[in-house]
């Protein structure tokens, strides 16, 4: 017995000590529990909120039709995920931070063990390179993500596996490859990469169709089959967009990519080197000039690895794609073509993490067979990048920057104080938020009249913005971010800009806030909760109610009320 374990371990030896430093970079989440820092942007101020009301609303299986009455008087069921997607019901099942770290635990595994099988088994074969594929994997699984996204980035590794397979297997594809396949959609975003990784399978069918004159069947059902189960995932999506045309999304007035050229080449430039905040690579120290290393040194060699060089070549690519996206020389045929504003083609960027990490693979298999002493320095080289990649996790990250941790940013026991102060339901009145992010308040129970949401009602961008527009013409750029955008509908202040967060120890005030309270009181607000004091509120109609704070909250809210609404 013991010695069948102890050759399970020599066999297995890196994959089990990769999936050792997984568990530790896991256990703050698991140890600290609420107590953890984690990201904010399109995070906390967003997407743990949008999971959460959902679960709390008893309207999952509800119609597009309706609305959720938490959010802008009616918030459109089809703004949040439909009841297919396998984190509502995670988010149903556990209490919110709960879900936040079993969604956190399922990415890091699927992202090292599909990056692992997928350089082993197609990329760097032969059990001597498995080492190159377990550290290159577990760099990757470390990675940034965007903690919401689950399989959206981290499991693209995976995906591209099981096509592989089936397309070089076919009918012998194992029935267990299929099941994966068609879990995958179900705790990933289709919108965001998986519309683009489909159709690059697609292209590649469709290439081999024309290449061998053979159809194969299995690949082109792989891809017919998890695009239906997208397609029947995202029905409101579909719904919405397709049927239902008394649907008008605010998205309808978006107007992005307005940059020069010099403004799209510098895009470009920090894409590259830098990525972006969603798809961080943290190649720009380590892996892109062992990248280059290896390519010059194949070079020297006599030799030219046609996939390292192709796959190389894409990094640039993708990133120049992404930043002429936003180009202004976009602009007639973005003005003439609905789809080219309200779909984001530049996302295709995703595919960088994943991209990044299958080229330092290769180019630590060249390292390591080439130079002499290679080997040792590839194992220096993942250790320096999985170190570096270590220490960008969201508790160290988030917290050398002093962000609130979980149970910090949503403070419900404070939010709780205010409700019992106000002494009524809170379903009979509304309430904005002021320098905070209002998902804080919809955590906490408020319903509220400023949101962030991917969509909502045209109609409302166009009310709200009354509420705000007096404010929104003392900040041009503040004005273009709304109009062109508008996913925050926020009361948003130009001495603050685009800063929702100021903890109770800050000493600012926002001495000039001209918010429209009529406008206001006409979409049903009673009250405004500020983490800044106003110092013009009674100009504007405002009555200071009371000072909230506690030990356990970062925040220091100011409640007031709206007493005389004015009309600016």
């Amino acid at each position: 017995m013991s010695s069948n374990v102890f050759s399970f371990f020599i066999r297995h030896k890196w994959i089990l000590l990769a999936c050792s430093i997984l568990i530790v970079y896991l256990l703050p989440y698991y140890i600290l529990g609420e107590n953890t820092h984690i990201r904010v942007h399109d995070n906390m101020d967003s997407n743990i909120v949008w999971y959460q009301l959902l679960a709390e609303s008893g309207q999952i299986f509800a119609g597009p039709g309706e609305t959720l009455p938490n959010v802008i008087n009616g918030l459109p069921r089809s703004a949040l995920p439909s009841a297919l997607d396998a984190v509502v019901w995670i988010y149903v099942w556990f209490e919110p931070f709960t879900a936040y770290t079993i969604s956190q635990t399922i990415m890091r595994f699927t992202a090292f063990f599909g990056m692992y099988i997928l350089l082993n088994r197609f990329l760097i074969s032969g059990r001597s390179s498995s080492w190159i594929s377990a550290g290159s994997a577990l760099a990757f699984a470390m990675l940034p993500f965007w903690p919401s996204g689950v399989l959206t980035i981290a499991g693209l590794p995976l995906a591209f596996y099981l096509f592989l397979t089936i397309r070089k297997q076919g009918r012998n594809t194992p029935w267990y490859y299929w099941l994966i396949l068609s879990l995958i959609p179900f705790l990933s975003n289709f919108i965001l990469t998986f519309i683009f990784f489909l159709g690059i399978m697609g292209i590649l069918w469709l290439f081999d169709w024309i290449r061998s004159k053979q159809f194969n069947p299995p690949l082109f059902i792989a891809i017919a089959g998890m695009t239906s189960i997208y397609l029947i995932k995202n029905y409101m999506l579909i719904y919405t967009m397709f049927i239902d045309s008394s649907f008008s999304s605010h998205r309808e007035e978006n107007d992005l990519g307005h940059k020069d050229l010099a403004g799209t080449l510098d895009l470009f430039e920090h894409n590259f080197l830098n990525g972006h905040t969603h798809d961080l690579a943290l190649h720009q120290s380590i892996v892109l000039p062992v990248l280059i290393a290896a390519l010059f040194l194949s070079i020297l060699r006599g030799g030219y690895p046609t996939r390292f060089i192709l796959l190389f070549t894409a990094t640039p690519v993708l990133s120049l794609w992404y930043a002429f996206w936003y180009w202004e020389g976009w602009r007639p045929l973005k003005d003439s073509i609905d789809i080219l504003n309200t779909f984001n083609f530049a996302r295709i960027h995703f595919f960088d993490p994943m991209i990044w990490y299958i080229c330092f693979a290769l180019a630590l298999a060249i390292i390591a067979k080439q130079m002499i002493g290679g080997k040792w320095i590839a194992v220096i080289l993942i250790a320096l990048q999985c170190w570096n990649v270590y220490q960008v996790h969201e508790e160290t990250k988030y917290g050398e920057f002093n962000t609130p941790t979980f149970s910090e940013f949503y403070s419900t026991d404070l939010f709780d104080e205010i409700k019992d102060y106000i002494g009524k339901d809170p379903s009979s009145y509304r309430v904005v938020s002021a320098a905070m992010h209002p998902t804080i308040a919809q955590y906490n129970g408020f319903y509220t009249l400023d949101t962030y949401n991917n969509t909502y009602p045209l109609e409302y961008k166009h009310q709200f913005r009354e509420v705000i527009g007096p404010e929104l013409e003392k900040s041009p750029s503040l004005a273009h971010y709304f109009d062109t955008w508008g996913g925050r509908a926020y009361i948003y202040s130009s001495e603050l800009g685009e800063n929702y967060m100021f903890k109770k120890t800050s000493d600012r005030k926002i001495e000039e806030l001209l918010l429209d309270t009529k406008a206001l009181s006409e979409l049903g607000g009673e009250y405004v909760l500020s983490g800044l004091p106003l110092e013009n509120h009674e100009e504007i109609g405002l009555v200071l109610e009371e000072e909230f704070e506690n030990e356990s909250s970062a925040w220091r809210i100011y409640l007031y009320r709206i007493d005389d609404p004015v009309s600016l």
